[in-house]
């Protein structure tokens, strides 16, 4: 029963991992849009393509980050299923060995 919560725990610890990671990714994509975008409105072309380009280069980043959230809560959502599985299978193997027949 030990390894069973030990199980789940390093499923869950596996899936905040993949979580952080994706927060982390998706604000690196925000931090460097950010400073291309203060790079292009620092620089000598006309304020009407800056402007639009700067919004370009944000609208770009806002979707990779949330392409990447929504990738990594999905497989996220993927180990919590796996390992409710997993705790299904050892619940029920392990009624059967209390109940006496250990031969499954």
């Amino acid at each position: 029963m030990e390894e069973t919560v030990s199980d789940i725990e390093s499923i869950e610890a596996e899936a905040e991992k993949i979580l952080q990671s994706a927060r982390s990714r998706a604000n690196e994509v925000l931090l460097k849009s950010k400073e291309e975008a203060s790079r292009i409105l620092s620089s000598d072309l006309p304020l009407g393509e800056v402007q639009a380009e700067c919004q370009e280069i944000v609208r770009r980043a806002k979707e990779e980050a949330k392409r990447i959230h929504e990738n990594s809560v999905k497989q996220a959502s993927q180990i919590r299923a796996d390992a409710d599985s997993k705790i299904a299978r050892m619940a029920e193997r392990l009624a059967t060995i209390v109940a006496g027949d250990s031969s499954r």
